[in-house]
């Protein structure tokens, strides 16, 4: 893939450009405490590692991949997914707007889609579309306008034409959502969910790092904050940080125990942790 990018600006709408741009050395500060279940770990290092070798693919006439849809419940990490891969692939990340991609006015939001598509095909990039559902819902449902199912014409149309130059990288928590023939444009799917009980380990031990802890902190924090996502984990662990250094002391169940409580993370059946 061409990694030289271009002078190219980022195209406009409602006076604000449709994306941020994001260098590799922006990705890599984003993505120190990601966190990849092993299954999506592989799925990302096939991914790269097919990229690296596009002469052999195509020698073989073997496509090369470069669509990958993620989904699963918020806060998992697939948005540092996608900044991860641009750091990998040593390519800019683009992070589309939806504020400034859907218009109200007949037409726009299409041909939005396909200004920002078409910077993408100039600009070897990572094209991340967070919330993908917003602009590629099913045009099954009856309630759906109609205005949106154009857009979603026009975006099918831009995956078609996408070519591959550049990756797009689209994310979602309502995959149930998405038109069926969004579905069949994607090469690569990655499933993501709440940490298993090694990577909330894992996260925990970034988290907490070489900050001073009572011993066997690690191991009731990683039981008490089970079942909830790695965003719910960080603010939690960064609360309870911030408690124990307004009073110049050690990391303490006790700040644990108030951070998870302050925060009420949406658990069905939290665990318990005596402070």
């Amino acid at each position: 893939m061409n990694k030289s990018s271009t002078n190219q600006r980022l195209p406009r709408a409602k006076g604000i450009d449709m994306g941020t741009y994001y260098t590799p050395k922006e990705c890599a500060k984003k993505v120190r405490h990601l966190v990849l279940p092993d299954m999506n770990r592989k799925i990302v290092e096939e991914f790269i590692a097919i990229l690296g070798m596009r002469g052999i693919f195509e020698e073989h006439r073997v496509p090369i991949p470069n669509k990958v849809v993620m989904y699963g419940p918020p806060g998992t990490g697939k948005t540092l997914t996608a900044f991860y891969m641009a750091q990998m692939l040593e390519l800019p990340l683009i992070l589309v707007r939806l504020d400034a991609i859907i218009h109200s006015h007949l037409g726009e939001t299409g041909s939005n889609i396909r200004k920002i598509f078409e910077y993408a095909k100039a600009s070897p990039c990572v094209l991340f579309l967070d919330e993908f559902d917003a602009i590629a819902r099913t045009r099954e449902s009856n309630d759906e306008v109609k205005e949106m199912a154009r857009a979603v014409n026009t975006l099918l149309q831009c995956l078609d034409d996408f070519g591959d130059n550049s990756i797009f990288v689209a994310a979602t928590n309502l995959e149930n959502e998405l038109d069926r023939a969004i579905w069949r444009r994607f090469d690569t799917k990655m499933i993501y969910s709440n940490p298993d009980e090694s990577s909330r380990r894992q996260y925990v031990e970034l988290l907490i790092n070489d900050f001073e802890r009572d011993a066997g902190l690690m191991e009731e924090a990683c039981e008490r904050l089970s079942g909830c996502s790695f965003a719910d984990i960080e603010q939690i662990v960064l609360k309870a940080k911030r408690k124990a250094i307004i009073e110049h002391c050690p990391l303490k169940r006790k700040h644990i125990v108030l951070s998870y409580e302050e925060y009420y993370p949406s658990i069905k059946e939290p665990k318990q942790l005596n402070s």
